[in-house]
């Protein structure tokens, strides 16, 4: 196997969501190895691993993205070839840390005070992570204080704010100010069912994203 192929191997198994060997999803790649096995083989063949990322990785992320938008995938599809571009993510993390791979920039992000709800929150975290960025994701239920110190602790990061309850907005609004206030120049981003654009506009974030897809496109564009 040459590297254009095992390449391909690697983004059609993050694209239909083969995590594994071991993983019996999707049927028809049943008892095939995954994008676990098929990353650690690369590595060893020589790929770099800047085109594991770039040609694998980030590409079949973006056609999930672009079937989801189109509603021929759904969340359960988008969360498992996230777990499977996870798994890839595994064998090039070590790389990150090297240096050897540069990252696109830091994402801080947290689902506001008030809002235990994570699964839209993690998904945007594991899609932005394979769209080459470092994540720092704070959970759930994340005040003011805590965002502002992961703002001090990462220079330059943008910041992602979700809520998927009405009753968070107000919250949202909250730390949107009190960020503005204590670290002026942060580009926030907002998302989440309750939001919108002229919500954005209302509390003074700078970006609003409907999917995650949308997310990834934004933030690239603030680091252009």
């Amino acid at each position: 196997m040459n590297q254009e192929e095992i390449i391909n191997k690697i983004a059609t198994c993050v694209e239909f969501g083969k995590v594994n060997k071991a993983a019996p999803y999707p049927p028809a790649m049943k008892g095939e190895d995954g994008a676990d096995e098929y990353t650690k083989h690369a590595l060893e063949m020589g790929v770099k691993p800047i085109d594991i990322l770039n040609d694998a990785l980030i590409s079949a992320m973006d056609r999930v993205g672009e079937k989801f938008s189109q509603k021929k995938i759904f969340v359960p599809q988008m969360l498992i070839s996230a777990k499977a571009m996870g798994a890839a993510m595994e064998h090039l993390k070590p790389f990150f840390s090297s240096g050897e791979v540069k990252r696109k920039g830091k994402f801080i992000i947290g689902t506001v005070a008030g809002d235990l709800h994570d699964i839209g929150k993690n998904l945007v975290a594991m899609i932005v992570e394979g769209a080459g960025w470092e994540v720092i994701d704070l959970g759930v239920d994340v005040k003011s204080a805590k965002f502002i110190q992961a703002i001090n602790d990462n220079p330059g990061a943008i910041v992602g704010l979700s809520a998927l309850l009405t009753t968070t907005m107000e919250s949202m609004k909250n730390i949107v100010a009190d960020i503005k206030r204590d670290c002026p120049g942060v580009k926030l981003v907002i998302g989440g069912a309750p939001v919108s654009e002229d919500f954005k506009n209302e509390i003074g974030a700078d970006a609003y994203s409907p999917d995650p897809q949308k997310a990834v496109v934004l933030l690239n564009s603030m680091v252009a």
